[in-house]
């Protein structure tokens, strides 16, 4: 197979890459920058695609980030592609602040104090009859009321920052496209001009 590793990944290998990307996070949010940048849509499609992301992000609901991304990317008139980078606004360095954040957010928006008056997940019931029941009212309830206020503000925060800076790349790309159209039609004019003093008979 082509470009196949010489030595299988290992499963510890592909953990850490899962919680540690080898390029380092710097360089991979370079790397998403340069992909939203070169995505071919409209400033707005692309905001509103990484706003949804980012949105969906904020949520509990691992596994499905993908799908409630584009979920609200069709709402909103987004583009898929920028709502798939988007949601890597939840990665390993954020999910630990993400997760206490919403709970403890969705606690208090649901009035319900912690500490010794909050409801306990029954883990035997969870792990033996799968019982998800268990993990609604003390987990992913208020993390799922949690998520809405910080994911819309942050959200919102992206799609200007998202819309301002394609907009502005977009514009300099036409700009650049247009300046080196010129100069090629100056440089065909040149050498026609060129072609036709040669085949002019000289006195």
């Amino acid at each position: 197979m082509l470009f196949r590793r010489r030595r299988p990944e290992g499963f510890w290998d592909r953990m850490r890459t899962a919680l540690w990307p080898r390029r380092s996070f710097g360089r991979s949010f370079q790397y998403f920058l340069k992909r939203v940048l070169r995505l071919t849509a409209t400033p707005h499609a692309i905001a509103a695609g990484v706003a949804a992301g980012v949105f969906a992000s904020w949520t509990p609901l691992l596994g499905f980030h993908f799908l409630l991304a584009f979920a609200l990317a069709y709402v909103l008139a987004g583009n898929m592609a920028a709502a798939a980078i988007g949601t890597g606004f939840g990665n390993p360095l954020s999910f630990p602040f993400i997760w206490a954040l919403t709970i403890k957010l969705g606690n208090m928006l649901i009035g319900v104090e912690t500490g010794a008056h909050q409801k306990q997940v029954n883990l035997e019931a969870l792990l033996r009859h799968l019982d998800i029941k268990q993990l609604w009212d003390p987990v992913l309830k208020p993390m799922l009321i949690g998520a809405i206020p910080p994911g819309l503000v942050s959200g919102i925060t992206f799609y200007i920052l998202t819309y301002w800076t394609v907009r502005a790349f977009q514009l300099r790309r036409k700009s650049a496209l247009a300046m080196r159209a010129k100069a090629r039609l100056k440089e065909m004019a040149a050498a026609r001009s060129e072609r036709v003093a040669d085949r002019t008979p000289r006195t």
